[in-house]
C-alpha cells in the first residue's frame, strides 16, 4: 500500500517531507512553524507532514490574490472559461491518481473517490457553459427616452472552506463558478484532509501557469480553525462559502455578519426517506441501503432515518436486516468492499457515544454497532453500520450523527410522515418512496418537504451538479453547483441610462431650477 500510495503521490508532484502549498510555489512558512501530519484512516499510516500557514503568510496570500483579482475581473467571461475548461482537462488526465488519493487520505470508496473527482470535472463543465450565461435583465423605464438594465459584476475574493468528507467537490462546485465569474478564490481544506487539497492547487496552479495568468487567481491555505477565523473576520474577502458541522456555521454566519459581508453556508443534514405502503420495496432498499453505508454515513445528506408505513414495516425491516449482513467492510480501495473507515478515531468516539444515547433513551438496536478490530482494521477507525427502532423525537434522533447509524421510524398516514420528515433542525435533503402519484406530488408541494432537496423514487445522496445543492433551517440557506447558483458569488448593479435632452425625474418628481 505505501509503495503504491508514493506513486500516487508522485504522479500529482506532492512531496511527503514539504508538501505546503500557497499561491502557486511551495513556500516553508517560519523556520520551527506549526505542522499537521495527514494520517490515513486505511491503515493508520501517515501519509505526509504538512507546514500550516501562518498569519503572515496567510496575509501575503491575500494581497497577492487581491492584486490577481485585478487583474482577472478584466479578462472576457469566456476566456475565463476557457480556463476553467482546462482545469476539467487536466482533472480527467489525473482522475485516477487523484480519486485514489482521496479514497486513501479521507476513508471513502475507491469508486467514491472517482467519482467525487468526477463531479469536480462535471462542474468545470457546466461552468463553462455557464461563462457565456451571465445574463442581466433589461427593464422599462417610466421616463422617456431611458433604458434600465441589471447586469452582475464579481464580488473579488472568494473564501472557501470546504470539510474533510467531500475533500475536493465541492472545493471545484465553489472555485470552478467563481472562476468565470471573474472572482479569485482562498481556499481552506480540512485540516483532516490536506494533501488532497494541495494536489488540487498543483493542477491548477499547472494550468494558470501554462496561461501566464497570475498564481494568486487560486491560493491554498493549510491550518485549523485558527485560520479559519482570520478569512471569516477579513473585511478583505467579501465571500465566505463553509461547508461543515451547524456548529461551525453559525460561528462563521456570526463572524461574517458581523462585518456585513456575505456568507454561503452548507451545513447539515438530517435526511430521511419515507417508505410508503406503495412503494417498490426492492428500489427502495437499494436507496436506503447506499444511503446510510455510503460514506461510513459522512455525507451531509446521508440517510439519517427511515420513516417506513405500518403495513410494510416489518417486511421491509427484514429486507434491511438481510442486506445489512451482506455488508463487506473494509479496505476502501479493494473495490470488493462496501464501507470504508470513519475520519479518524473521535469519529469513532462519537458513534460510539450516539449508540449509547439512543439505547439510554429506549432505541432498539435491530442490526447491532461496534468497532471492528483484527488485522485488516489496524488504524480502528472501522465500525459497523447499525440500525435501530427509535421515536423522531429522541435528542439523539434530533441531532446530526456522522456515522453509519440508521434510525426506523414507523408512521401511518402521510401527513403523519411528512411531519415526521420534517420535525428536525436540519432541511437538507428528503425522499419519498412510492409509485402513488398523489403522494408523490404532495410530498412536492408547500404541504410536504421543507428541505432544500426533495427526491421521489431515489435516495437522499446523490445530487448532481445541475441542480443547486443546499438546504434550509440550520442546514444554512446556501446553494452552490447549478441552477443559478452563480449569483451567489457575483454582486448585482441596476443601471439606468438618460439618451434624452432633459432630466426627468422618477414618479413625477418636479425639480425647475
Amino acid at each position: 500500500m505505501k509503495t503504491d500510495i508514493q506513486s500516487i503521490l508522485n504522479t500529482l508532484g506532492i512531496d511527503r517531507i514539504n508538501p505546503a502549498f500557497s499561491t502557486g510555489s511551495e513556500w516553508g512558512g517560519t523556520a520551527n512553524g506549526e505542522v499537521i501530519d495527514s494520517f490515513s484512516p486505511v491503515d493508520g499510516s501517515k501519509i505526509a507532514t504538512v507546514k500550516v500557514t501562518t498569519a503572515a503568510d496567510y496575509n501575503s496570500v491575500v494581497e497577492k490574490a487581491h492584486d490577481a483579482f485585478i487583474f482577472w475581473r478584466t479578462v472576457p467571461s469566456p476566456k475565463r472559461g476557457e480556463i476553467v475548461r482546462q482545469l476539467g482537462d487536466a482533472l480527467r488526465s489525473d482522475k485516477e491518481a487523484l480519486g485514489t488519493l482521496v479514497s486513501y487520505e479521507m476513508g471513502k470508496s475507491l469508486q467514491e473517490g472517482f467519482g467525487e473527482v468526477q463531479e469536480m470535472i462535471d462542474i468545470c463543465d457546466f461552468a463553462v457553459g455557464l461563462s457565456r450565461q451571465l445574463y442581466g435583465l433589461t427593464m422599462h423605464s417610466e421616463r422617456p427616452s431611458h433604458r434600465m438594465y441589471e447586469q452582475w459584476h464579481p464580488l473579488g475574493i472568494v473564501g472557501i472552506i470546504s470539510a474533510f468528507n467531500f475533500p475536493v467537490a465541492v472545493w471545484s462546485w465553489n472555485a470552478a463558478l467563481a472562476l468565470v465569474c471573474g472572482n479569485v478564490c482562498i481556499w481552506k481544506p480540512s485540516e483532516k484532509t490536506p494533501l488532497t487539497g494541495i494536489a488540487c492547487q498543483k493542477i491548477i496552479a499547472g494550468v494558470l501557469a501554462t496561461n501566464d495568468i497570475p498564481e494568486g487567481v487560486s491560493n491554498l491555505i493549510i491550518g485549523n480553525s485558527t485560520i479559519g477565523e482570520l478569512m471569516t473576520n477579513d473585511s478583505r474577502i467579501p465571500l465566505i462559502s463553509a461547508t461543515g458541522s451547524t456548529r461551525m456555521g453559525k460561528a462563521v454566519g456570526a463572524a461574517v455578519g458581523a462585518r456585513l459581508g456575505k456568507s454561503l453556508l452548507e451545513l447539515g443534514g438530517n435526511n430521511a426517506i419515507i417508505i410508503s405502503e406503495h412503494a417498490d420495496l426492492d428500489m427502495s432498499l437499494i436507496g436506503a441501503v447506499f444511503g446510510a453505508v455510503g460514506t461510513a454515513g459522512q455525507r451531509c445528506t446521508s440517510t439519517r432515518r427511515l420513516i417506513i408505513h405500518e403495513s410494510v414495516y416489518d417486511s421491509f425491516q427484514a429486507k434491511l436486516i438481510k442486506a445489512y449482513g451482506q455488508l463487506r467492510i473494509g479496505d476502501p480501495l479493494d473495490q470488493n468492499n462496501h464501507v470504508g473507515p470513519l475520519i479518524d478515531k473521535d469519529a469513532v468516539a462519537a458513534y460510539l457515544s450516539s449508540i449509547e444515547k439512543c439505547k439510554a433513551e429506549g432505541g432498539n438496536f435491530v442490526v447491532e454497532g461496534g468497532v471492528l478490530q483484527g488485522e485488516n482494521y489496524e488504524s480502528g477507525c472501522y465500525v459497523k453500520p447499525c440500525i435501530a427502532e427509535v421515536e423522531n423525537n429522541f435528542k439523539i434522533v434530533q441531532h446530526e450523527t456522522f456515522a453509519p447509524i440508521l434510525y426506523l421510524i414507523k408512521y401511518k398516514t402521510l401527513d403523519e410522515a411528512i411531519a415526521l420528515q420534517n420535525g428536525v433542525p436540519q432541511g437538507l435533503s428528503s425522499a419519498i418512496m412510492t409509485l402513488n402519484l398523489r403522494e408523490a406530488e404532495q410530498f412536492l408541494s408547500n404541504q410536504g418537504s421543507d428541505c432544500g432537496i426533495a427526491n421521489v423514487n431515489i435516495g437522499t445522496s446523490g445530487a448532481e451538479i445541475g441542480g443547486a445543492f443546499g438546504g434550509e433551517k440550520e442546514t444554512g440557506g446556501g446553494r452552490e453547483s447549478g441552477s443559478d447558483a452563480w449569483r451567489a458569488y457575483m454582486r448585482r448593479q441596476t443601471n439606468t441610462i438618460n439618451y434624452s435632452h432633459t432630466l426627468p425625474l422618477a414618479q413625477g418628481i418636479k425639480f425647475d431650477l
